[in-house]
């Protein structure tokens, strides 16, 4: 799809979140509660922005809107989704993507190790037909979680084509968004997302998108369970304060080739 930038467009705001629920530990930032996400969202509708999944988002700029669009997404595909993400979306009005991370339907998020079972179960194959009954957008976030960039040819080609032919096939849905486990891509990477059939794709990078920006890369800003919803507003507005952000971007190319001597001894950095 050919992308045109409306007038007056300098950012898109897309926010990450993962589980509609309370964790403790090192990962309480992975989850919001749902009081929480209530306030946070309908703070953003106040402020005159509608809420929609990212392939929308996307669409509705390459077509001129001059709304005020932020694109909302979940990854992993934890069951608290269904029973608390959902009916927060339905009495908010907002629309989201959910990406489903395919090989761990029905389990646990094993890549969180000893801190999974804070998340609670992932969805069954049922469950997440529920959600797209529901009206969500269908993502996929890979096959086994794996940092895709640093991954041999046949595995890689495995997490992404495997798994989007199982979403498509058993929920016949069609499957445009892929978000990138961990964030990490390479242009490898990216252009076997887009052969395989998708026309965007995501990464954490905690910034705004810009029209300049790959569309098989769009950075995401996480709202934490810190962020009241005036907090997320100002957040949507500005982006990330300080550095930190760019400072990521420019490393990336260094810590993938860290991430690559770290597998070759049989070590895992995420």
């Amino acid at each position: 799809m050919t992308v045109t930038t409306r007038p007056g467009w300098s950012t898109l705001p897309a926010l990450m979140y993962h589980s509609v629920s309370a964790v403790g530990g090192p990962m309480r930032d992975l989850a919001v509660p749902p009081a929480l996400l209530r306030e946070q969202l309908q703070a953003l509708t106040e402020a005159g922005y509608r809420l929609v999944g990212l392939t929308e988002a996307l669409d509705l700029l390459a077509t001129g809107s001059t709304e005020k669009l932020v694109a909302v997404t979940f990854d992993d595909g934890y069951r608290d989704f269904l029973t608390e993400g959902v009916p927060v979306l339905k009495e908010t009005g907002a629309g989201a993507t959910l990406y489903a991370s395919v090989g761990h339907l029905g389990g646990t998020a094993g890549w969180l190790g000893e801190s999974a079972p804070d998340f609670g179960p992932m969805l069954t194959w049922d469950e997440l037909g529920e959600v797209a009954a529901a009206g969500v957008e269908i993502g996929n976030h890979s096959l086994i979680h794996h940092p895709l960039d640093v991954l041999p040819p046949a595995q890689l080609r495995d997490e992404i084509k495997s798994s989007h032919e199982q979403l498509e096939q058993r929920l016949q849905v069609k499957v445009r968004s892929f978000a990138y486990p961990h964030g990490y891509n390479s242009r490898r990477v990216r252009d076997l997302v887009a052969s395989t059939g998708y026309d965007n794709a995501t990464e954490v990078g905690r910034r705004l998108h810009t029209p300049g920006e790959k569309r098989l890369a769009v950075p995401r800003l996480q709202p934490t369970p810190d962020h009241s919803g005036a907090d997320l507003v100002e957040l949507v507005r500005h982006g990330e304060p300080g550095l930190a952000p760019k400072v990521k971007q420019i490393a990336q190319p260094g810590w993938r080739v860290a991430r690559k001597v770290a597998r070759t001894f049989g070590r895992n950095l995420t």
